[in-house]
C-alpha cells in the first residue's frame, strides 16, 4: 500500500490524512505557541535546521523552537528556494519535533508546490503546529500579487480548519525583500499586504528585512496583528531583541544566522587543523 508515517496522523498519498488522538495536543500547543506572541514581550526565536540544534534551543531555555528554510536546506544539501524535496523536508521536521518537547513552527517557503490540503496534512502529520508562507516565488524572487497569497492564505486556514488541526500561520511579506519603490511606498505597501493577509487567516505577519526601528514601530501600529521581525545582529544600526520588543514587535526570528555562525566556526576549526594547529587555541583567539 502506497503509505507512509509521518508522526501523529498518517498520510497515504492522494487521500486525507486521519485524524488521531493525538490532535488535541498539538492543537494545545499551538495555542500556547500563538500565546507567546505578545507586542513588547515578544517570543524569541533562534531558528534551527535539525534535532542537535532543537536541543540546544531548548535547553537554553527558549519557549518554542522555530527552523529556517536556508539552513535545514542545507543540511539536505541543497540551496534555499525550494530546492530541496519536500518529502526530505518534511522528514527532517519530523526529527525535530520528535527531539523537543517544545512547540515547532516551520518555514515552509511556499509550500513546495503542495496543494493547501496536502500541506496543512503533511505539517500536521510531522508534529509542526505553525509555519511561514511567503509572497513572493521562492525560485525567482518575483513578488506575487495580493490575490493570489490571500487566496493561498485562505486555502491553508480553510484546510486547517476542515482536518481540526490549529496551525499558527505567519505571513511573510517580502516587500523589502524583493519589492520595488521608494522606502515609504515600500512599506505602505507592506502594510496592505500585511493588514489583507491578517483577514485571510494569518496569524502573524513577517515584514523580513524591515529593520529601520521607525518603519517597524509604524509596521507594529498600522497592521492590527502580531509582528514578526527578524534580528540582524551583525548588520549595522540593526536593533537588538530587547530594542525590537519596544517597537511592539510580538515575534523575533533569527533566520539562517546561527547556521551560518556555527560554519564559520567549523570552517575556522578545519583550516586550523589542516595547518596543524591547535583548533581550541585558534578560537579562542578569534
Amino acid at each position: 500500500m502506497d503509505q507512509e508515517p509521518v508522526g501523529a496522523i498518517t498520510y497515504r498519498k492522494g487521500m486525507a490524512a486521519l485524524p488521531s488522538p493525538a490532535l488535541p495536543a498539538a492543537t494545545a500547543r499551538a495555542t500556547a505557541f500563538l500565546a507567546l506572541h505578545r507586542p513588547h514581550d515578544p517570543v524569541v526565536l533562534p531558528n534551527t535546521w535539525d534535532a542537535a540544534s532543537a536541543r540546544a534551543v531548548e535547553a537554553a531555555g527558549f519557549h518554542a523552537v522555530a527552523t529556517s528554510s536556508a539552513a535545514l536546506a542545507a543540511t539536505l544539501g541543497y540551496d534555499d528556494g525550494e530546492a530541496a524535496p519536500v518529502g526530505l523536508v518534511l522528514e527532517a521536521l519530523g526529527r525535530i519535533v520528535r527531539a523537543v518537547d517544545l512547540p515547532v513552527t516551520a518555514d515552509v517557503e511556499r509550500g513546495y508546490g503542495l496543494p493547501p490540503g496536502e500541506l496543512v496534512e503533511r505539517l500536521a502529520g510531522a508534529g509542526v503546529v505553525g509555519c511561514n508562507l511567503e509572497d513572493s516565488d521562492p525560485a525567482t524572487g518575483r513578488m506575487l500579487d495580493l490575490s493570489e497569497q490571500e487566496d493561498l492564505i485562505s486555502a491553508v486556514r480553510a484546510a486547517a480548519d476542515a482536518l481540526g488541526v490549529r496551525l499558527v500561520l505567519n505571513a511573510r511579506v517580502d516587500t523589502f525583500l524583493h519589492g520595488t519603490g521608494t522606502a515609504e511606498e515600500r512599506l505602505a505597501d507592506a502594510v496592505h499586504r500585511g493588514r489583507h493577509y491578517l483577514i485571510a487567516g494569518a496569524d502573524c505577519v513577517y515584514p523580513i528585512l524591515l529593520s529601520d526601528p521607525e518603519g517597524i514601530t509604524r509596521f507594529a501600529l498600522e497592521v492590527p496583528g502580531p509582528v514578526n521581525v527578524l534580528a540582524r545582529p551583525q548588520a549595522p544600526g540593526t536593533a537588538t531583541a530587547g530594542e525590537l520588543a519596544q517597537l511592539g514587535v510580538a515575534r523575533i526570528s533569527y533566520g539562517p544566522f546561527l547556521f551560518h555562525g556555527v560554519q564559520e566556526r567549523l570552517v575556522r576549526a578545519l583550516h586550523a587543523i589542516r595547518a596543524g594547529r591547535d583548533p581550541g587555541r585558534d578560537e579562542r583567539e578569534h
